[in-house]
């Protein structure tokens, strides 16, 4: 597993800020959360803790997830992981499983917590390519994980950011084509806004 010193230093900042940030909807993941830096923004009505790390892996979130995501003991949590997974060709089922474990310990802690998992985002990084078959296999994977009667959802951020023939809707992507832009955050959050909501109240 890879801990880089900046990881370190984040969990340190988490750490600082756990006491105001208790109850609040979770966010979780690595760099595609970690860049939503407009989060409280928009979600103005409830209150947001961004649990994402530059860099981080299923197995790595897992590790973390009790004292990062869990002890917030959170309104919701919403997960995004496993893109740096498929940059180190860790295998989907390795990353699904990972996932699995982390909702496993959610109920585990409170059965009622809503859940939302996001597939990952389509990218064309020319230096971090991915596998088609093998971003569809764990997408396929994730959205199999949907469970409605147990408050878990999923928000399809690979459909969000393609177009109707299937084309990567580029505005969506920063300009190095694996990070999300402005716009790609203000998609997230129109897809998922509505799903955190139902989640919340049913």
């Amino acid at each position: 597993m890879r801990v880089f010193g900046w990881m370190t230093d984040n969990r340190r900042e988490f750490w600082l800020r756990r006491e105001q940030e208790q109850g609040s909807v979770v966010f979780a993941g690595d760099s595609l959360t970690a860049g939503w830096t407009s989060l409280k923004k928009d979600f103005p009505s409830v209150p947001t803790a961004n649990r994402g790390i530059g860099g981080d892996v299923s197995r790595g979130l897992l590790f973390r997830f009790e004292q990062d995501v869990l002890e917030l003991h959170p309104k919701a949590i919403v997960l995004l992981i496993g893109t740096n997974d498929l940059s180190a060709q860790q295998r989907p089922a390795d990353t699904l499983s990972n996932i699995a474990a982390m909702v496993s310990m959610a109920r585990q802690r409170n059965a009622g917590v809503p859940i939302v998992l996001c597939t990952l985002p389509p990218r064309a990084h020319a230096q971090a390519p991915v596998e088609p078959a093998r971003l569809a296999e764990l997408n396929a994977g994730i959205k199999a994980m949907a469970a409605p009667e147990r408050g878990v959802a999923v928000v399809d951020l690979f459909d969000a950011f393609t177009g109707r023939d299937g084309s990567i809707e580029f505005r969506y992507l920063a300009p190095d084509r694996l990070h999300l832009s402005a716009e790609g955050y203000a998609r997230w959050g129109s897809v998922l806004a509505p799903v955190l909501a139902m989640l919340q109240t049913g």
